[in-house]
């Protein structure tokens, strides 16, 4: 049965991934987050030293991004930009995976350069998946590879390829079968959106558009 009284704003990792982003807009999120009760704010790696600032009190988890957003750069780079967010006061992790790797056949080299942060980072990592530009197969497979590198979360994708859909939380949901957790991002803008995202599966919503989300107009 479908539910239509969830408060999404748990359920949110409040994105700013502007590049541009000043730190005024770095601070209002933050602050956004704390006052609604969002799950997280998801801010490139530049802007964690200061959330971790502003959130110092609050139970908002910080999150970043790691490779974002193509996943193409190196191995080490990954982990050396993953440990530095860590240690400025990350506490999740969003790694766009390899897509040349997974298409290439290279499963080892994928789940090498996702396990490898899992394991020295301690933290929760979810797997950027990139679903829009896979075929069934490679979905299936990246969700298996990730999965057994130690994900905590299989994610969408970044949303610069296409956004989230009712279909791919339910994939992932059904292939995860309760082993990790699911996360939609991209193009989630309404609250309509977000709830079904969340009766689909969604553990957690990624959205640049929390505050209209958590409205109850």
């Amino acid at each position: 049965m479908l539910q239509t009284d969830i408060n999404p704003a748990a359920y949110i990792d409040y994105a700013l991934l502007d590049p541009a982003a000043v730190n005024e807009q770095v601070d209002r999120v933050c602050d956004e987050a704390d006052r609604l009760g969002f799950a997280s704010v998801c801010l490139y790696p530049c802007n964690i030293k200061r959330a971790r600032e502003r959130l110092l009190k609050s139970r908002v988890e910080i999150c970043t991004v790691i490779g974002f957003p193509s996943g193409a750069t190196t191995s080490a780079v990954k982990l050396y930009e993953a440990m530095e967010a860590v240690e400025n006061g990350a506490t999740e992790l969003d790694v766009v995976i390899n897509l040349g790797w997974l298409k290439s056949g290279q499963t080892n080299l994928l789940h090498q350069d996702i396990a490898q942060i899992c394991e020295e980072s301690g933290k929760p990592v979810k797997a950027i998946l990139e679903l829009s530009m896979l075929t069934p197969e490679e979905q299936e497979l990246a969700a298996e590879v990730c999965m057994d590198a130690g994900v905590a979360f299989l994610k969408t994708g970044t949303g610069w390829a296409g956004g989230a859909t009712v279909e791919m939380v339910k994939f992932l949901k059904e292939i995860s079968n309760g082993k990790v957790g699911v996360k939609a991002s991209g193009g989630i803008r309404t609250r309509e959106q977000a709830i079904a995202l969340i009766n689909a599966g969604a553990d957690r919503i990624g959205t640049s558009h929390g505050v209209a989300i958590s409205r109850h107009d």
